[in-house]
């Protein structure tokens, strides 16, 4: 039988809704890890935010390995600039120019890759108190080719969002 409770609703037997909620522990505690369920995903939308914003505007040069040509790359890889140091290219053959302008290319847009991998690999990883999701992992090789997984073989690459710099100007360079 159904009756009016003293707040004016109606609930089984005179029973308030919500003092039927409360009283039950299961739907307290669904109520609580949906809380901390949708803080953690405005916790990872807010990281996800900035971690675009920091990307959008990365760039990484780096100089093929004889130090002939430095290559800029943005945050996708794409060639955005292209220097070639202390006229060194003048004596080059065609085909030496071509493998260190590929070189510089390469070592940059690797680097901008594994740094597109660190900044983004706390939301491919599963999370604390998470269940971990099948068949979501990504492969960064596939993505970015086998070269990412690879540390670099030498310093001679520099990061264009104010990491520390080579300042030794050897021949005569910059």
């Amino acid at each position: 039988m159904s009756g009016m409770d003293g707040n004016g609703t109606t609930g089984a037997r005179g029973d308030a809704p919500d003092a039927t909620v409360a009283a039950n522990p299961f739907t307290a505690s669904l109520s609580e890890r949906l809380a901390e369920t949708l803080a953690e995903l405005d916790a990872v939308t807010t990281g996800l935010t900035r971690a675009k914003a920091e990307l959008r505007d990365a760039t990484y040069a780096a100089r093929s390995r004889d130090r002939t040509v430095e290559a800029t790359v943005g945050s996708q890889g794409q060639l955005l600039g292209l220097r070639f140091l202390d006229n060194k290219y003048r004596t080059m053959s065609p085909t030496e120019l071509a493998a260190s302008v590929l070189d510089a290319a390469t070592q940059a847009r690797d680097a901008m890759s594994r740094h597109v991998m660190r900044t983004m690999r706390p939301f491919t990883e599963p999370r604390p108190g998470m269940p971990r999701m099948e068949g979501f992992d990504i492969d960064w090789a596939d993505i970015f080719g086998s070269g990412v997984l690879e540390e670099p073989q030498t310093s001679s690459s520099r990061n264009g969002r104010g990491a520390l710099r080579d300042e030794i100007h050897e021949d005569g360079e910059e």
